[in-house]
């Protein structure tokens, strides 16, 4: 592995089990001269339900299919307009705990929404990141042989409804909010550029490699 190399997977639009099923892959493939990867996606309509998940938590899914994964949290959506970025990423090389990394990628979206005039915060007891107690972006993380995957999901600019359809991440009328609401970044495209960099800084990655698509 080339030290502090770190590539970009720039995704596009992607059905969720696809991508879902390809981090599980590299997970389990990757070895000790893995490079890391960020993958940058947006996903086609689709609820997603953590490990941790009830099912009394989704009220009324409609023609929005429910996915049961194998990442930590409760049950979120994920839709057009919405950042989703995956670390996929040997900890145990960059010597970071589980802990670091959370705190890491919540303060990421802290440092991108800032300069917007968006006071963001993460939340001790409840992972990921908050503006006036609403929620903008959700946090869910799975780690298998000392290697991140699944990750975060910032609300940019998407249809909320979706939203109403569930206790967003077990807790009953929590309410999502969205950058674009707030003066925020406007695209998925302008928030995936900003928070790519800003991210790679804080965990200390020097070059980034870009690519485009699922490995082949």
């Amino acid at each position: 592995m080339q030290d502090g190399q770190l590539i970009i997977r720039n995704l596009g639009r992607q059905d969720y089990s696809t991508v879902w099923h390809a981090m599980q892959e590299y997970t389990d493939n990757r070895d000790a001269e893995s490079v890391d990867e960020l993958w940058v996606v947006e996903h086609t309509p689709v609820f997603t339900q953590g490990q941790a998940g009830k099912s009394e938590h989704i009220l009324a899914p409609g023609d929005i299919p429910v996915i049961q994964v194998d990442r930590g949290g409760q049950v979120t959506y994920h839709g057009p307009g919405q950042l989703v970025v995956y670390p996929l990423i040997d900890i145990k090389r960059l010597r970071i705990g589980v802990r670091q990394l959370v705190n890491t990628i919540e303060q990421s979206i802290v440092d991108l929404l800032k300069p917007y005039g968006i006071e963001a915060y993460p939340k001790a007891d409840a992972p990921g990141v908050y503006v006036s107690d609403n929620k903008i972006a959700s946090l869910g993380l799975r780690i298998r042989k000392g290697c991140s995957f699944h990750g975060l999901a910032l609300n940019v600019n998407m249809d909320m409804e979706p939203f109403h359809r569930i206790n967003p991440c077990g807790y009953a009328g929590l309410q999502m909010i969205q950058c674009n609401d707030l003066n925020g970044p406007k695209s998925v495209q302008e928030a995936g550029d900003k928070l790519v960099h800003i991210l790679s800084g804080l965990l200390g990655y020097k070059q980034l490699v870009q690519y485009q698509g699922l490995a082949e």
